[in-house]
């Protein structure tokens, strides 16, 4: 008998496998920017034998500066809202497409906890979605639990965000809410 968490965990397997085979039937590459998820979301991606046909690869840009140095968010508007916001999330992602070359960029940036940062609550996330030069959705969640339960679910709420994009032309929405 499976668990909740491991029903999850396959439910999420299957949603990262679908994502990645409709990338490869299109032709497309993918790329991850990743802050609080520290690398979980490109390993999610590993985890599909044949991803190297679309995974060009991620960066882990946990410090703020590294946002602006390596993936071309802008320092004003890091300076003027943090690092945990919409437009971040979407210059995230468009800078790993530009970094890596990837037609498809994804990107994590929010606050795992325990505690708050920079007046944000622990939970609040935004992950985005960017195709290099044209359509992108971002999304705010808000995801109850401790730091690996918010760490976790964004993961799976970027997969989520992913599969809209790909399969039913996800636009921006603002936020939802998503608790663990």
């Amino acid at each position: 008998m499976m668990t909740a968490q491991q029903d999850d965990a396959s439910c999420l397997a299957t949603l990262t496998e679908s994502c990645v085979a409709d990338l490869r039937k299109r032709g497309l590459s993918l790329a991850c920017a990743e802050s609080l998820t520290g690398g979980l979301l490109t390993a999610q991606f590993v985890t599909v034998p044949g991803v190297s046909a679309v995974l060009r690869g991620g960066v882990v840009s946990y410090a703020t500066d590294l946002k602006a140095s390596i993936l071309g968010v802008s320092s004003e508007r890091l300076a003027s809202h943090g690092p945990v916001d919409r437009d971040v999330a979407l210059q995230m992602a468009q800078g790993v497409c530009a970094v890596t070359g990837a037609d498809i960029g994804m990107a994590t940036t929010g606050v795992a906890g325990p505690g708050p940062h920079d007046g944000h609550p622990a939970g609040t996330v935004w992950i985005a979605v960017s195709a290099r030069g044209g359509a992108q959705v971002a999304r705010e969640l808000h995801i109850a639990g401790g730091r690996s339960d918010v760490r976790s679910g964004a993961v799976r709420g970027a997969v989520e965000l992913l599969d809209a994009f790909l399969h039913d032309g996800a636009t921006d929405q603002g936020a939802e809410s998503a608790v663990s």
